[in-house]
């Protein structure tokens, strides 16, 4: 017995000395329980909304006032036309847009009755919901408090509402982007860093290194054929969106291809310097499912909003590569914009492509010096 707890006391010694172990065992339930305690929520914060004031009076502005003291909504523009809705929308920074019609209070004032109108950037189906939802009951509410007891006949506020973009509330308008997403970066990073990781480990890569061909071109050459497969398969996802689930194609077929051959080329970066850092294959394939799994489904935008996230998440969902990817599809694919609206996007990708690159290089010169 006394050797059993010898050999198990030696387990324990060998487990705290191995930081990567203890890293898995105690850093990732830390960084889930994070996650989930912060980020897994369905509830809007903080949206970013516009308004279009035609009536500038006292209840539209009471409204207004109510509107971005719920918590709920913060204005970010307002506007002076119906003409500036549609760019307002295309730009992706306002969810919602609340229009004031001219003659509201007269209406209010004369016929007991006014309209007010919630447009919704429905091509986030869940968030243009409950952003409706939540305005709706503000608007009742303060309508409720208009009608003193016994008054016939009651003042009503009508709210309608308008879907942009996803008129009919499709799911697969939300998914398919993020869902592409998440499978070209996943499938990139990892395959690139387990085939890398393999060379190091069995020897081979140190040949390589010795052979006529540069280091450029023996990583370029590692990661070509996945490149190829990999946007192949981003093809595929798209043909199928579009023909199976029914997502129109509003923009630019070229640039859409061209946009998801940056991304993939950006996640087989992500797979060279996870390879660099790896000595093993298991190693490179832990860390990339770790990097990139739970940071894409929580911190992207695919499923929770990332306005509604405490402001470190929202700083840390900066760097995450799939954010700005997620964004350019649905630009292309539902909202028709071009590279007019989606140049910023594409100059991150583009920058973290070329600064991932430039430390992949320097480390794997440093490892093997």
């Amino acid at each position: 017995m006394n050797r059993f707890f010898a050999f198990v006391k030696k387990e324990f010694y060998h487990i705290l000395r191995d930081r990567r172990t203890l890293l898995i065992l105690f850093g990732l339930p830390f960084v889930q329980v994070l996650l989930f305690g912060f980020a897994l929520t369905n509830e809007i914060k903080n949206a970013r909304i516009a308004i279009l004031d035609l009536d500038h009076s006292q209840h539209s502005r009471q409204i207004i006032s109510r509107l971005l003291s719920s918590g709920y909504f913060r204005l970010e523009q307002q506007l002076d036309s119906y003409k500036a809705i549609e760019p307002a929308f295309r730009k992706g920074k306002v969810k919602m847009v609340v229009v004031f019609p001219a003659r509201f209070t007269a209406a209010v004032a004369h016929d007991q009755r006014a309209q007010i109108q919630l447009l919704a950037d429905a091509s986030e189906q869940n968030t243009a919901i409950s952003l409706t939802n939540y305005a709706t009951n503000i608007i009742q509410s303060y309508s409720a408090e208009l009608n003193p007891a016994g008054m016939n006949p009651p003042m009503q506020l009508d709210v309608q509402s308008r879907m942009v973009f996803n008129p009919e509330l499709k799911g697969a308008f939300v998914f398919v982007p993020g869902v592409m997403a998440m499978v070209l970066l996943l499938v990139s990073a990892l395959m690139t860093s387990v085939t890398i990781a393999r060379e190091k480990e069995t020897g081979t890569m140190e040949v390589l290194m010795v052979s006529p061909l540069t280091q450029i071109q023996i990583l370029f050459g590692k990661v070509l054929p996945y490149l190829l497969l990999s946007f192949l398969n981003g093809c595929m996802i798209i043909v199928l969106g579009i023909h199976l689930l029914g997502i129109p194609l509003n923009g630019s077929l070229a640039l859409l291809l061209a946009e998801t051959l940056l991304f993939i080329f950006l996640a087989l970066s992500i797979g060279i310097l996870i390879s660099t850092i790896a000595d093993t294959q298991l190693v490179a394939m832990f860390a990339s499912l770790l990097i990139m799994l739970m940071p894409t489904i929580f911190l992207s935008g695919f499923i929770f909003p990332v306005e509604s996230m405490p402001k470190p998440l929202q700083i840390i969902s900066n760097i995450i590569p799939a954010k700005y990817f997620i964004a350019i599809v649905k630009g292309i694919m539902i909202k028709g914009v071009g590279l007019q609206y989606l140049w910023k996007e594409t100059l991150v990708l583009a920058g973290m492509s070329t600064l991932i690159n430039a430390v992949s290089l320097r480390n794997l010169k440093t490892r093997l010096g």
